[in-house]
């Protein structure tokens, strides 16, 4: 009898390879539903109401060879209904991938369909080299360089951060003690989702964001649909070059994890700089577990920093508050906020 199953024998399990064949082939499932934010599937429904497959396949223009077993591939993925031969919208995809629905959070899906698929297939030359594997990949422009001057790029990717985000900040406005604060500014805010929805919740809050110029706009049009366009304003700048607005509380979401640990110290210092006695700093991010064993999303969120940029990575919510306590804060704290994001709280 072999060790293995000696070893299965023992425990009174049997030992399969099906969770290693599952996720080794789990790009099957993933691009399979990119593909379908990308067609529009979800959209459709949404608006069309449950269709028979023939119908659903000529609206959203597809092949008849493969149409039917894509369609239920999606229904044996969960992301389908199907009755009847009738197909329609789980409550979920309904809600979260309709993308005339304020709740949409296919913009994260769509850059990474458009970009990141394609790159995590050099993730093994990038292990080898620590270089990144986007378009900066032999010798071109970093991500921020190819995706700020075009528009639509632009666009893209604050949707994407939206969509990222828009859950986490809702944790935020509902977690972060904000009755004892009047003012905050989101720093590196893209459409500016966080500031936004913290003003939803909390009437007397102003402030708004700071980010490069090219998101002004994006920023003011993005604000102005939730009504909010008098409490909320954008502040252009460079949170490298630039001082940082002063706020009673200023927010890095999903900023630090994109540089290398002096920049993160110089961002940190900055933070705390333009913040006033009792002001509050909230770093989120997919905050990895102290013990590095349970958030995969963080770790995987981490090597995707290695595909896209030169020397980011994500961190553990003990490195963050040693940032923190290392420029003076005072106190700090780690919060759960929803799914695999976290936030580091600090107290000038």
């Amino acid at each position: 009898m072999s060790e293995v199953q000696a070893s299965a024998v023992e425990h009174d399990t049997e030992v399969t390879p099906a969770a290693i064949m599952q996720l080794g082939m789990a790009f099957w499932g993933s691009k399979a539903l990119l593909s379908a934010v990308e067609l529009g599937v979800f959209s459709e429904l949404a608006s069309a109401g449950a269709l028979d497959g023939d119908t659903l396949r000529k609206r959203l223009g597809l092949h008849p060879r493969s149409s039917r077993d894509f369609l239920d591939a999606l229904v044996a993925l969960g992301m389908l209904e199907r009755e009847d031969g009738r197909y329609a919208n789980t409550p979920a995809t309904g809600l979260f991938l309709d993308r005339a629905k304020s709740s949409y959070v296919g913009g994260m899906l769509e850059m990474a369909n458009a970009r990141l698929y394609g790159f995590w297939g050099s993730l093994t030359e990038g292990l080898r080299t620590g270089l990144p594997q986007n378009e900066v990949k032999g010798g071109g422009q970093d991500m921020f360089e190819v995706i700020y001057p075009d528009p639509v790029k632009l666009a893209q990717f604050a949707r994407a951060m939206s969509a990222l985000s828009a859950n986490t900040a809702r944790a935020i406005a509902a977690k972060f003690p904000w009755q004892q604060h009047r003012s905050v500014i989101d720093i590196g805010c893209a459409e500016g989702a966080v500031p936004v929805q913290i003003a939803l919740a909390h009437e007397h809050i102003t402030g708004g964001g700071f980010d490069l110029p090219a998101l002004g706009s994006i920023f003011d049009a993005y604000v102005a649909g939730f009504g909010l366009g008098e409490r909320l304003s954008f502040t252009a700048g460079d949170f490298f070059t630039d001082p940082l607005p002063q706020a009673d509380v200023l927010v890095m979401g999903h900023i630090l994890h994109d540089w290398d640990l002096d920049e993160k110290r110089l961002l940190v210092r900055k933070a705390y700089d333009a913040l006033p006695e009792g002001g509050a700093l909230i770093v989120y991010d997919a905050i990895i577990d102290d013990e590095r064993r349970s958030n995969a999303f963080g770790l995987l969120m981490s090597l995707n920093m290695l595909i896209e940029t030169p020397g980011g990575f994500d961190y553990t919510g003990a490195d963050c508050r040693a940032w923190m306590h290392e420029v003076g804060f005072r106190d700090s704290y780690v919060e759960h906020l929803v799914g695999p994001d976290s936030m580091v709280v600090g107290i000038k």
